[in-house]
């Protein structure tokens, strides 16, 4: 079990803005969870990987393959109060779900 949340590398936000889009993708994507998956996640210790993509391009096709499945997913709009413009895509939360899922999404996305 875990979660992964995909982070848009080409913004060059911040480290505390970027830790700030996971954390929103985190909690959006798990309020979208399955009760028992929580469960599940939570027993085997609440895995959370954070990979980067490129583009805005890149994200939306994850974020359209995730689409097509019965993972969780939450996609982040920025607010506007920092770095960003009101509405800037950031970020997307993925799962928890099973490992083997996921991967078949991810896995090929390099680590942040």
């Amino acid at each position: 079990m875990k979660q992964v949340m995909v982070i848009r590398a080409d913004l060059n936000m911040g480290k505390g803005k970027m830790a700030a889009q996971a954390c929103h993708a985190s909690l959006g994507a798990y309020k979208r969870s399955d009760e028992k998956i929580i469960k599940k996640w939570e027993l085997e210790g609440e895995k959370k990987v954070v990979v980067k993509v490129q583009s805005l391009r890149e994200l939306y096709e994850i974020y359209e393959l995730v689409k097509n499945t019965d993972i969780p997913s939450y996609l982040v709009q920025d607010a506007g109060r920092t770095e960003l413009p009101k509405g800037t895509v950031t970020c997307l939360g993925i799962g928890p779900d099973n490992d083997e899922k996921i991967d078949k999404i991810t896995n090929e996305l390099k680590l942040l």
